[in-house]
């Protein structure tokens, strides 16, 4: 039995409409989910599943736990496809003003660093609470936790945008040596 904790304002998102999300990531995973909506509680009965769907089960409900929406964290069931949660936290202790910029610098003006960071990086971030969640291919959600690491340590925008723009074109000459060689 795997447990999560959940904010109760994003139970709704993973149950779904109907119960469908809930419902769609236990057919596919074989385990059955147990949701306590009065405190936030998730139990992941995993039985009747191999234990790498199970982890793959609690790794869907944490990322919807931390903003993410089912459909950005459905990508978590694909191959080679990780999840990561970064907590602020730890960067900067229980300061919620630090907490309030940190999150401002990874968020940018008008959601633009995010924005960078993504489509650079090609995973995908969800900032909720004092937590930043990662999903991603290896190569880049090492990348984009890179980034948002450095900016949290304080580097400059221009620092990690040129940080991004190199591992880009390295991520770039790998697949195509990969695909090359095959």
């Amino acid at each position: 039995m795997l447990y999560v904790k959940l904010p109760k304002s994003r139970i709704g998102a993973l149950i779904g409409k109907d119960g469908e999300t809930k419902k769609r990531v236990e057919d596919l995973t074989k385990t059955k989910i147990i949701v306590d909506s009065t405190y936030g509680d998730v139990s992941i009965d995993d039985r009747d599943s191999d234990g790498f769907m199970a982890m793959k089960a609690m790794e869907f409900v944490q990322a919807v736990g931390d903003g993410f929406s089912p459909t950005r964290a459905w990508r978590i069931f694909k191959e080679d496809v990780y999840f990561e949660e970064i907590d602020i936290k730890e960067f900067v202790g229980k300061r919620e003003n630090r907490i309030r910029v940190l999150k401002g610098r990874i968020i940018g003006k008008n959601g633009k660093t995010r924005r960078i960071i993504e489509e650079l990086s090609g995973a995908d971030i969800s900032i909720y609470g004092n937590t930043i969640a990662i999903i991603g291919e290896y190569y880049q959600l090492e990348t984009a936790k890179r980034a948002i690491e450095m900016l949290l340590q304080g580097s400059k925008h221009a620092t990690i945008y040129n940080y991004l723009e190199r591992r880009r074109k390295d991520m770039k000459y790998s697949a195509l040596d990969y695909y090359y060689i095959q």
